[in-house]
């Protein structure tokens, strides 16, 4: 299965094909999306094969229908000729400091038992003291910075020999 990600857009030519990825990664025919974004099936067809272009309220209200992350509807917007909509923020801001806290609270709430945040590409931006035991003999390459969650589980020398369930774990994880 292919993930649609917002470098997608440059190579597959434009908000048609990028938009048909991601109703195909929710398997939802066109017809689905169209009665969903009140449309109809030939203006999402023209939509995806270039014949058409999206105005922004249509690329946002499919993006809505397909639940597209936030950062992904940027891509969207993009691809179609329009300006982002929604801005983005490091993590390490000073305006996020409240988030940060909320955040050091939550994961330090579930100490000892392992708890982590990960941003939307798995890569892990904080940890309480209870996930170190489960990292423990874990080579250090796979967990030098960024460490990423996806890899880190599904890695042989990671998590993933530890693993009863790996093969069902992995699909879920994959889709």
């Amino acid at each position: 299965m292919t993930t649609v990600t917002s470098g997608t857009a440059s190579r597959i030519g434009g908000v048609g094909p990028l938009l048909r990825a991601w109703r195909e990664q929710r398997r939802v025919s066109q017809l689905e999306l169209a009665l969903r974004a009140d449309s109809s099936s030939r203006h999402i067809s023209f939509i995806e094969t270039g014949r058409s272009r999206p105005s922004e309220e249509m690329v946002l209200r499919l993006a809505e229908h397909l639940d597209v992350p936030m950062r992904e509807r940027n891509a969207l917007l993009l691809a179609a000729g329009y300006a982002p909509h929604y801005p983005e923020t490091p993590l390490d801001d000073p305006a996020l400091e409240v988030v940060r806290h909320g955040i050091e609270r939550l994961i330090s709430g579930f100490e000892p038992y392992p708890a982590l945040v990960v941003d939307a590409m798995y890569d892990v931006v904080a940890a309480n003291r209870g996930v170190m035991a489960l990292f423990d003999g874990v080579p250090r390459a796979l967990l030098t910075p960024p460490l990423n969650a996806v890899r880190l589980t599904l890695h042989p020398q990671g998590l993933a020999p530890r693993i009863r369930n790996l093969r069902e774990w992995r699909g879920h994880l994959l889709e």
